[in-house]
């Protein structure tokens, strides 16, 4: 899915970032990668990827979370291991680092405080949208959170990534109607799509419909099959 040994995934709140993080964590472990995720959203108390470190460890993913996370006790408190944690990823071939960034360009402000040592090596940043998502249903509306989020992370998103869903109730129509709005974000910020996200179960049928492919570096059609990790407190 990428070939940078530092993975940073960033978006508007609630367009799904957290569980496109922990599906691309998860996936690279399962390919053999030494994977550590870092949890940046000092924001946003819950759906952080700290949350899953049950899961998380039991694929053998290391996790590095702010220090409060995963109680009701927020602040700017960040683990004295990011740092290191980002210069060890480019160390040595077969690791990878993913930052699950907290939303909008709140949550970005955390990640600005490692900008430095994230831009000194190859690093990727997937920018990632929701048709469905309130206040970003507009390609443009969606341009301008990105360049908030980049203004205050001080790094530049590298692709797009389309993660159109409506949660349970997400099918191939969903899926279809969220790639013209991701094409055209992609577009308006000069940079590829890098894949659609799809619920496991309707990747097929999306595939049959669109002329797509399931291969995950195929290009700017392709599909990236995903599970549904994250829950609302009421699933």
């Amino acid at each position: 899915m990428t070939s940078a040994p530092v993975l940073v995934v960033c978006g508007h709140y609630g367009v799904g970032k957290t569980n496109l993080a922990l599906n691309l964590a998860l996936d690279a472990a399962a390919r053999g990668l030494e994977v550590t995720i870092v949890d940046l959203d000092v924001v946003n108390p819950f759906f952080r990827s700290s949350d899953y470190a049950g899961l998380l460890d039991e694929a053998g993913v290391r996790v590095i979370a702010p220090v409060f996370a995963g109680t009701n006790l927020d602040g700017p408190s960040l683990s004295g291991t990011i740092l290191p944690a980002i210069e060890q990823a480019r160390a040595q071939e077969g690791r990878l680092l993913v930052i699950d960034a907290g939303g909008d360009d709140v949550g970005a402000t955390a990640l600005g405080r490692f900008a430095k040592t994230v831009a000194a090596g190859p690093y990727e940043m997937l920018y990632v949208v929701n048709r469905s998502r309130n206040l970003t249903q507009d390609p443009a509306e969606a341009v301008e959170v990105l360049r908030e989020i980049e203004a205050k992370s001080r790094l530049v998103a590298t692709a797009v990534a389309n993660n159109t869903h409506l949660q349970g109730d997400t099918d191939e129509d969903v899926v279809a109607r969220g790639i013209p709005f991701a094409e055209e974000v992609a577009r308006l910020v000069g940079l590829p799509l890098a894949f659609t996200t799809v619920p496991t179960g309707r990747a097929g049928q999306v595939a049959d419909r669109k002329n797509t492919h399931l291969a995950p570096n195929g290009g700017s059609q392709a599909l990236y099959p995903v599970q549904v990790y994250v829950r609302t407190p009421w699933q």
